[in-house]
């Protein structure tokens, strides 16, 4: 371990000292050689010729290390001042002094060389260099008390902040380093983004709880000491929101927004992140608190609006709601439709609302009906009647009007034959034709599909399209297949019981079919619809252990590892799955996003 370090030492003095190297001599090559096999007292020999007769600059580090490795400190000692008389201005030869002194056992001679180098320390160059020399002898008191003299020098326009807190990091001294970078932040507000992105690993899943409290602490000593100072507010709203602390974050953003008068912008910002978080019952905190500031507020209609959409998300991604939960989501929007009117403003809300009708109140044509009011609304873009004619489909298709949703599908594929939501609305009406056992065409559709631009719907088309290939490879009976698209359409048609009732029945009529593993992943979502996450696990870990090589595999995967980080909070497992995925599955769709979670969970910085 002692040769290594010296090893390190040597390192050190070539980055500081070396000039352009000429072609190596047949003495520097066997020099060298002997360097690298550690035979110190002879490279000596060759360094000492070449650093005598041919260029004492060029060889002066490796000599000086060869003389201290074989204790010739008396040389050492000369050849080190030699240096200094030399180059006075290049106070690292200093160091290079000091180190024989600590070599040859006298360490107050040391002591008072290095002391006395710091403090003829005339320009703030000097001073990055003498401190990198004796952070690479691990001297880091000597370096904090460099920079402190380079503080001295620019009389704090350069206070050595970054500097100092990379040395205190080394060193151990958390307290010292937090400082610092605070220190910094205080001094310019567009450090932010540097502060963070060198505070970031501490937010990793092996979190350094200790630094992170010490951090926490500090920032708000400071906030109370200068309240104008919002920068600070502003970098512990970001660490809260690193350690998922909802609530910390909203409380100090509504102090901001009172003390800036941001009149919500900020809260809209932090409302839509719990959201996307799954965190709704704080996304309701953030849009109420911007609707309570009145209709005057230039927030009010979109907060309304987030609020509802933040409600109907709550009831619906949790799976077991209550009649109760869905007669309270219906009467919300039917107050903030009354509230804000029935615009091409409002017209999200009023999709979701037809879809909230028809799947899960069973007013299917009071929903239809409120779409075809939503089409006709004045100044709607196509786009947004396009999205509510494929609601429309979707119903028609749910309630049983398999022709007339072809058609409305049919209708936004001709309009929009070359964008993504063209490619959607022909995937559905492909799906039409698999539902109603017209396998040949809907392959034909699919196969085309599989170039879309939008990779999702590609990777549907894929997916659907080799089931079918699977599916009726083997033999021409279409019977078990025309049993899983049934199943398929009940599960569309939120008939989940008989869904299950059709899809059980393939595996006792036709056991060990190839649509196994397709039975197990269509199990496995009518299971997350209804937030049973233990037995949707169950089912995605089984398609992994039997039929990890086919088409179903890294879903399956992707699946099981989200459910494991997001719902069973096993992050390290959770981890380990998101590898395996990029590991096994290189071309896999769920790369880019698994791979994004892996570095997130590892503690990489993730802008």
């Amino acid at each position: 371990m002692k040769k290594i370090k010296y090893i390190l030492f040597f390192l050190a003095f070539v980055a500081i000292h070396t000039n352009i190297i000429a072609q190596p001599t047949t003495d520097e090559q066997l020099a060298e050689q002997y360097f690298q096999n550690r035979e110190f007292d002879k490279a000596l020999d060759y360094y000492e010729k070449l650093y005598n007769k041919k260029s004492p600059d060029q060889f002066y580090s490796p000599y000086l290390y060869c003389l201290l490795e074989t204790k010739d400190f008396k040389k050492a000692e000369k050849i080190a001042k030699k240096q200094i008389k030399q180059y006075p201005d290049n106070l690292t030869f200093s160091v290079d002094l000091g180190t024989v002194y600590i070599r040859s056992e006298l360490p107050d001679k040391a002591k008072t060389t290095w002391e006395q180098t710091i403090k003829s320390i005339k320009a703030d160059d000097q001073v990055f260099t003498l401190a990198t020399a004796f952070m690479a002898i691990r001297q880091y008191n000597l370096a904090i008390a460099t920079y402190y003299k380079g503080r001295k020098i620019t009389q704090n326009n350069y206070p050595y902040n970054f500097e100092l807190a990379a040395v205190y990091r080394e060193k151990g001294d958390k307290a010292a380093m937090i400082s610092e970078y605070l220190d910094a932040l205080e001094i310019n507000d567009s450090y932010i983004q540097t502060v963070q992105n060198s505070l970031q690993t501490s937010f990793a899943s092996d979190a350094d709880q200790k630094q992170n409290e010490l951090l926490k602490t500090e920032l708000l000593k400071r906030i109370q000491r200068s309240p104008d100072k919002t920068i600070l507010s502003e970098f512990l709203i970001w660490i809260q929101i690193q350690q998922h602390d909802w609530e910390g974050a909203f409380v100090q953003g509504k102090a901001l927004d009172k003390r800036k008068k941001e009149e919500g912008n900020r809260i809209m910002a932090l409302g839509q992140l719990f959201a996307q978080n799954e965190s709704y019952d704080m996304a309701a905190k953030a849009y109420q608190y911007v609707v309570a500031k009145g209709n005057s507020n230039g927030y009010y209609t979109q907060a309304r609006m987030e609020l509802l959409n933040v409600s109907y998300q709550r009831v619906l991604t949790k799976g077991n709601y209550t009649q109760a939960d869905l007669t309270e989501l219906e009467n919300n929007f039917n107050i903030t439709i009354n509230e804000l009117g029935k615009s091409a403003g409002t017209e999200p809300i009023l999709k979701n609302f037809a879809h909230l009708k028809a799947f899960y109140l069973n007013k299917s044509a009071e929903a239809i009906y409120l779409l075809e009011e939503a089409i006709a609304l004045p100044q709607l873009t196509l786009q947004a009647q396009a999205d509510c004619k494929l609601e429309q489909a979707d119903i028609l298709l749910m309630t049983g009007d398999v022709w007339e949703a072809s058609l409305r599908y049919s209708q936004v594929e001709k309009s929009f034959k070359h964008d993504e939501i063209g490619q959607e609305a022909k995937f559905r009406n492909a799906k039409i034709s698999y539902y109603t056992g017209d396998f040949k065409w809907a392959q034909a559709q699919l196969d085309v599909l599989k170039g879309a631009t939008a990779k999702l719907i590609a990777n549907d088309a894929l997916n659907l399209s080799m089931m079918i290939s699977d599916a009726l490879a083997v033999d021409t009976n279409e019977a078990p297949l025309l049993i899983f698209a049934r199943a398929d359409l009940l599960a569309f048609q939120n008939k989940d019981n008989e869904a299950i009732t059709s899809l059980d029945s393939i595996n006792t009529l036709y056991p060990n079919h190839a649509l196994a593993d397709d039975i197990l992943y269509k199990k496995a979502q009518i299971a997350l619809k209804h937030a049973d996450y233990t037995k949707a696990a169950v089912y995605y870990d089984t398609i992994i252990k039997k039929f990890g090589d086919d088409i179903l595999g890294d879903d399956a995967l992707f699946k099981l590892a989200d459910i494991t980080e997001n719902q069973f909070k096993e992050t390290d497992k959770a981890k380990e799955m998101y590898q395996q995925l990029l590991e096994k599955y290189p071309a896999s769709l769920y790369v880019v996003e698994a791979r994004k979670r892996f570095r997130k969970l590892r503690g990489d910085s993730i802008n």
